[in-house]
């Protein structure tokens, strides 16, 4: 293939995060909408460019009272940050259709580096002729190096919410006229 653009078909996409709660469980959340743009040879990510733009006001914990609270000032401040954003600055490739992609992340009005794996899920033709590729992501961040730090400490020792935020996207993605 070569290098062309790919819109992200978001009725087959996820964005999803995992973080212990208590720290005996996970609490696991998504995000609904957001927008990415790829330029990019699916075969071939070393010299692709990749952003995301996920919309904060779109994250659902299955919990309405918990979401209402990860929006506000304590955590995420969605009216003066509504969104997070990634933007790639260089990828390795590992192999076989893995990929280390290393990017921008901003959240909360922080921006850092993040390393996230990436693999090459493949491409084809979807019924209607379209040209499809998917690709599967896992990273992890600290929610404390964007400044989301609210959290209690628990009677028995530890603290109610934990630090490290698993990351995992499923992306399907339509090639572009």
């Amino acid at each position: 293939m070569t290098v062309t653009n790919w819109a992200v078909d978001a009725t087959h996409s996820s964005i999803d995060f995992t973080v212990k709660h208590m720290m005996i469980a996970n609490v696991k959340g998504s995000f609904k909408s957001f927008q990415a743009t790829v330029e990019a040879d699916p075969q071939d990510l070393t010299t692709a460019k990749i952003g995301f733009q996920v919309d904060v006001s779109s994250i659902d914990t299955r919990n309405g009272d918990r979401d209402a609270h990860l929006l506000s000032p304590d955590f995420f401040d969605a009216e003066k940050y509504p969104h997070i954003t990634f933007q790639s600055t260089k990828i390795v490739g590992k192999g076989d259709g893995e990929y280390d992609v290393t990017g921008d992340v901003s959240i909360h009005g922080v921006t850092r580096p993040e390393t996230f794996s990436v693999t090459f899920e493949g491409a084809g033709k979807d019924p209607w002729g379209n040209e499809k590729v998917g690709f599967s992501a896992q990273g992890k961040i600290k929610r404390s190096d964007y400044g989301l730090t609210y959290n209690a400490v628990l009677e028995a020792g530890g603290v109610l919410i934990g630090d490290d935020i698993k990351i995992a996207l499923e992306i399907e993605a339509v090639k572009q006229a």
